[in-house]
């Protein structure tokens, strides 16, 4: 490793030398363009050895260096994909400086009309923010940026996976309407696929749940809507706990609404995002108790 980051700093040195030489008076008239050309490659090659020091804060500088000369010669696909590089060493040392990368990237990808990779790395900063430096907003704008730049590729399938990142973390902002309007969104094309279609039931699922949150009748209302949309619904587990949820608020029976989620928890174990909004509902029933079980 030491030899590797000794060999790093000194294709480092080499690579300076060459923009300096570059820069002059005469480089600029006797090929300016080839000396950048190399000093790119060697600062390129002083980001693999640094690597393999596993010097990732060096080596994401490096990419950068050979970043700025690819965008002094105007080479963008070549630009964006050294701030890639940079980006994904700097994930091993700096969050920030990783999505700063990412971004650069982003706008360049941006600009060149590749929206579907531009939509990658999008999605590679949504999760970021969503594991790594915790910021829900930033989160769901990445994911939100994402499914639109995939929706104008019409690759729905990706589009409609992050806007599901995008109603996963807005119901937990409590933003209802708007989880409510991804959902169904999602669920009613999901149905006119047939590899996708029992996924629906979860899709409305979710959503059915949400509006309860809002409104118990509104809830109800959304369980016969969606069984109109999809008949299949009216047989599922999901359904059924819907149906007697329903039956638990207008009998304002706690017991009853605790006793369905238990029996559907014994088969299909309920995740966090269940959890909490199904002990919001009962909240709003007058049930104190903190467990669902």
């Amino acid at each position: 490793m030491a030899d590797s980051e000794s060999k790093a700093a000194e294709l480092m040195a080499q690579a300076e030398r060459q923009v300096k030489s570059a820069s002059g008076f005469i480089g600029r008239i006797f090929g300016g363009s080839a000396k950048l050309e190399e000093a790119a490659d060697l600062y390129a090659r002083a980001a693999n050895s640094f690597k393999m020091a596993k010097k990732w804060s060096a080596a994401g500088n490096a990419f950068e260096q050979a970043a700025s000369i690819a965008e002094r010669l105007q080479t963008k696909h070549e630009c964006a994909q050294k701030f890639v590089d940079a980006a994904s060493c700097y994930k091993k040392s700096s969050f920030q400086d990783a999505i700063r990368c990412f971004n650069r990237a982003i706008e360049i990808f941006t600009d060149m009309g590749r929206f579907t990779i531009a939509a990658k790395h999008h999605v590679t900063i949504a999760e970021i923010y969503e594991t790594d430096v915790v910021d829900v907003e930033q989160c769901i704008a990445h994911y939100e940026q994402a499914a639109d730049f995939f929706k104008g590729e019409n690759s729905n399938s990706a589009a409609n996976k992050n806007l599901l990142k995008v109603a996963y973390y807005k119901a937990q902002l409590e933003d209802y309407e708007k989880a409510i309007e991804i959902y169904e969104q999602v669920a009613a094309s999901s149905i006119e696929v047939p590899l996708l279609k029992y996924s629906a039931k979860d899709h409305f699922f979710r959503a059915a749940l949400l509006q309860m949150c809002v409104d118990p009748l509104a809830g109800q209302r959304a369980v016969d809507k969606y069984v109109d949309m999809f008949p299949a619904f009216q047989d599922t587990r999901e359904c059924k706990l819907l149906k007697k949820i329903n039956e638990s608020f207008e009998e304002q029976n706690v017991d009853a609404f605790t006793e369905a989620v238990k029996e559907y928890d014994a088969i299909s174990r309920l995740d966090q995002w269940y959890t909490a909004i199904l002990l919001k509902i009962k909240k709003s029933m007058g049930g104190e108790d903190e467990s669902l079980r």
